[in-house]
């Protein structure tokens, strides 16, 4: 069996693990948060009848393990129940609102590679000099807060006293785009509106920014970190020697073995993201699952809580799947572990 083919089997089998531990853990963490879900979905004036009535239906009078037996089963079905917040199956909201947050996470990854990265690189390059000292400043800027207070600093410059940004939103009320896909950028495009387009472009980048800054800051430490450890040892010292450019040294032999200590860390930041753009969409008024998640926790939507931590799981687990196999490939040594084992 080829060696990555192999590495991918094998990580496949460790995230099954991993996600039905984590099904398990949410669910049952669900049902021991304080409050009767029948009752908070029905209201406080519905009668005892209906609320037993509901809690029947949804088998909160069984015991948590035939309830997660109950739940199993409609998952290998494909069904995750209906929310009761929504009062539509769950596996169509996560539909419907999954594709927004992706978009905002994929954009942030963007900005997190491509200013990221680069910072990283010129800082390591002038190592010592101010533009060194004005990156790893900028740098630490970036990480020395969360990405929901950057949200609320970045609206309030941008959008509120400047009035460059739109504050919330993925395109203006005036624009309408027919749903084809769920991403707006995608859509916008697929029936050649550009004016909408770039209205959804617009709408994107500040809450984007606000949630690639942290990563933006992590990315460009470790690579600076990494390339000025590469830049010591003997094989640059003789490319150097020899006369090699600058720039031939900076990105063939200082950067590509940079980053594969980095590129894990980067992988995991952006799968991170996923988590932190739950108080991002939530001050961008941004209609994605991370809020969605939100409005189902405060409502104790048992059913939606565990589809929406399972996805995001997922999508997280996919992630560290798709680094590793970048660093497998990047990396020989680990194919030829690989083919050892």
């Amino acid at each position: 069996m080829p060696p990555l083919v192999r590495l991918l089997a094998k990580r496949l089998g460790t995230s099954l693990i991993v996600l039905v531990g984590v099904s398990i853990l949410i669910f049952a963490i669900a049902r021991v948060i304080p409050g009767d879900p029948a009752r908070i979905a029905l209201g406080p004036n519905a009668t005892t009848e209906a609320v037993a009535a509901l809690r029947e239906r949804l088998h909160l009078n069984e015991s948590v393990v035939t309830q997660y037996g109950y739940f199993v089963s409609d998952l290998l079905h494909g069904d995750l129940g209906v929310s009761l917040y929504t009062n539509r199956p769950v596996t169509t909201d996560i539909g419907d609102f999954l594709p927004a947050t992706l978009e905002l996470v994929i954009v942030s990854g963007l900005m997190m590679v491509l200013l990221g990265v680069p910072l990283g690189i010129i800082s390591a390059r002038y190592r010592g000099s101010w533009v060194d000292h004005t990156a790893r400043f900028l740098t630490l800027l970036g990480v020395s807060a969360p990405s929901f207070v950057w949200a609320v600093i970045l609206m309030l410059i941008f959008a509120y006293f400047i009035h460059i940004f739109p504050i919330a939103g993925r395109v203006s009320d005036s624009i309408t785009v027919q749903p084809v896909t769920g991403f707006m950028l995608i859509d916008t495009l697929i029936h050649g509106n550009i004016e909408a387009f770039g209205d959804a472009i617009w709408h994107i980048i500040l809450p984007a920014f606000a949630l690639a800054l942290s990563g933006i800051g992590q990315a460009a430490r470790l690579v600076r970190s990494n390339m000025v450890e590469t830049y010591d040892k003997p094989y640059i010292e003789m490319a150097e020697a020899y006369g090699f450019p600058e720039r031939k040294i900076a990105r063939k032999y200082a950067f590509r073995p940079s980053m594969i200590p980095s590129l894990t860390i980067i992988g995991l930041d952006f799968a991170a993201m996923l988590g932190n753009a739950f108080l991002v969409e939530a001050v961008y008024a941004w209609p994605g699952l991370s809020r969605y998640g939100v409005a189902v926790i405060l409502r104790k939507d048992l059913n939606a809580i565990v589809g929406t931590v399972l996805i995001i799981s997922a999508m997280f687990l996919i992630v560290n799947l798709v680094v590793d196999l970048l660093v497998s490939i990047i990396n020989p040594r680990i194919r030829l572990s690989q083919r050892a084992s």
